[in-house]
């Protein structure tokens, strides 16, 4: 198993998207490790501020929407879509994962993607919503940061 030499001489996180006598994974990574505090994000909706549903029938919008939560959560914990390490992807139709694919590379860099699962569920917590996405980060700390 070979990783992949990190972008940055700062990166906590090795990425590794075919271990040895695996097939490489098509927007993911099989396997990411890394040094730091864990940072757990519940899932996310395409809820707004206020609670409304951004993109009622629309699987992109939805997806644009659920990420911006995301990067606000992990915001919220110090961290960054470059921590991430585990998506989970919850769709009513795997149909909506090229929207979901699209809006995720549009803020994590498709050459360092994290690992990832999806599900097609029966449904969400509301009829009206077509995805949810949780993620898992690890954030630097001071000791951990190479220099």
């Amino acid at each position: 198993m070979t990783p992949e030499a990190p972008l940055t001489p700062t990166t906590h996180l090795t990425h590794v998207t075919a271990p040895d006598g695996v097939a490489p994974g098509n927007g993911y990574s099989h396997v990411v490790w890394g040094t730091g505090r864990f940072v757990a994000v519940s899932g996310q909706c395409a809820f707004d501020e206020a609670g409304g549903i951004v993109g009622v029938g629309d699987a992109a919008a939805q997806a644009r929407q659920v990420f911006e939560n995301l990067r606000r959560c992990l915001a919220a914990a110090g961290a960054t879509f470059d921590d991430v390490v585990k998506l989970t992807f919850f769709v009513t139709d795997v149909a909506h994962l090229p929207a979901v694919r699209e809006a995720r590379d549009a803020v994590i860099a498709p050459e360092r993607p994290p690992a990832s699962s999806a599900f097609q569920v029966a449904a969400l917590i509301r009829p009206e919503l077509l995805v949810e996405i949780e993620a898992f980060a690890i954030v630097p700390t001071p000791a951990d940061t190479p220099r």
